[in-house]
């Protein structure tokens, strides 16, 4: 008998039978999907039933409040446009921002491997503390952990954030409806393919840089215009845009259909991906969101993002219908469509 049964507790359902961990199970794919759903969730969430979100809802004694937790790992540490100090404030500000709550305070946990030189440590403190006076967000604690040389690639960090609900809005999938729209805020894939260039994993030149950045300000533009209209959000990390459509048409039970003509991707992303065989929906952002729409508020929102500094590229990528449900198609600029699927494996590791 075991443990769980003699206690007179439930076994949880674990559905997860790979017989060890993989690279791509932390690539924000299908194989992270299978792992959290199938291993994690049941142990920890075994009576929910509700969708997985970036961010925790809290009542407190009646104080209302969201929190989130992330860890980044990105190799380089540095890179065009970022580093892992401001992605690790960025991120989590993100996380808070598109589950509709104000970032308020953070906590940061720095994994430092031994032989680290004190300069790089102090520029990502520094980095760290500029992204976070950026965000308006304060670092109020944390923890600080050696390890031996050769053991984190230099650092690792998590963060916990912190935020309170913003009024007259509720992120949920479930609230999506056949009709509304799909709001994109910028270009995709920056992130991923500079990181992928920084890396020196692909002999080629591209004037790139990362996209990470504070989403907040873009996010409240909308919320303030279309407040109830405003049913889902997410930021399109690991996995890319794709992943988090085909996460939402499986929560709401609904299609998503893309359409290519309006995608914004900069040519030297579009070039990586067309050499390396990937796909630009499935490339990692830092400082993009998605938003759906009720239809009637949509053009108000969009043109909210756009009179918001950094959001002039913003674009309507696409609209909910009724089929076929549960899945993502992109109509083709010759007429046809196509079925975007989850990302499959772990084409650029370490971009987080």
């Amino acid at each position: 008998m075991s443990a769980e049964a003699k206690l007179g507790q439930s076994v949880p359902k674990v559905r997860f039978r790979e017989p060890q961990i993989e690279m791509a199970h932390g690539a924000g794919g299908k194989a992270s999907r299978r792992l959290v759903e199938g291993l994690i969730a049941p142990y920890f969430f075994p009576a929910s039933t509700e969708s997985l979100a970036d961010a925790a809802r809290l009542n407190i004694n009646g104080a209302l409040m969201a929190m989130t937790t992330d860890s980044f790992v990105v190799k380089p540490l540095v890179f065009p446009g970022g580093s892992i100090g401001e992605l690790a404030i960025n991120g989590t500000v993100n996380d808070l921002a598109v589950s509709g709550a104000k970032p308020q305070a953070m906590v940061v946990t720095l994994i430092l491997e031994a032989g680290l030189p004190t300069e790089i440590l102090q520029a990502e403190i520094q980095a760290m503390a500029k992204a976070a006076q950026t965000a308006r967000v304060r670092i109020v604690g944390g923890d600080t952990k050696v390890v031996e040389h050769g053991k984190a690639d230099g650092m690792y960090i998590t963060t916990t954030g912190l935020g309170s609900p913003m009024s007259g809005v509720e992120i949920n999938p479930q609230s999506v409806r056949s009709g509304d729209k799909v709001l994109l805020s910028g270009p995709i894939g920056d992130h991923g393919i500079t990181i992928l260039l920084a890396r020196g994993d692909l002999d080629m030149e591209g004037d790139l840089r990362s996209d990470t950045r504070s989403v907040y300000p873009l996010v409240a533009a909308v919320i303030r215009t279309a407040g109830p209209g405003v049913r889902w959000m997410r930021d399109p990390t690991r996995g890319g845009v794709a992943t988090s459509l085909n996460e939402l048409a499986r929560d709401c039970g609904l299609a998503v259909i893309l359409f290519e003509d309006t995608l914004p991707v900069h040519d030297a992303v579009r070039g990586a991906c067309e050499l390396l065989g990937l796909d630009p929906l499935h490339i990692a952002n830092e400082g993009q969101f998605l938003a759906v729409v009720a239809p009637e508020l949509a053009d108000a929102a969009l043109k909210a993002l756009r009179e918001t500094p950094g959001g002039d590229e913003a674009r309507i990528i696409g609209e909910i219908r009724e089929q076929p449900a549960g899945s993502v198609l992109i109509t083709t600029l010759y007429g046809g469509s196509r079925i975007v699927d989850m990302l499959v494996g772990d084409p650029l590791p370490r971009i987080c």
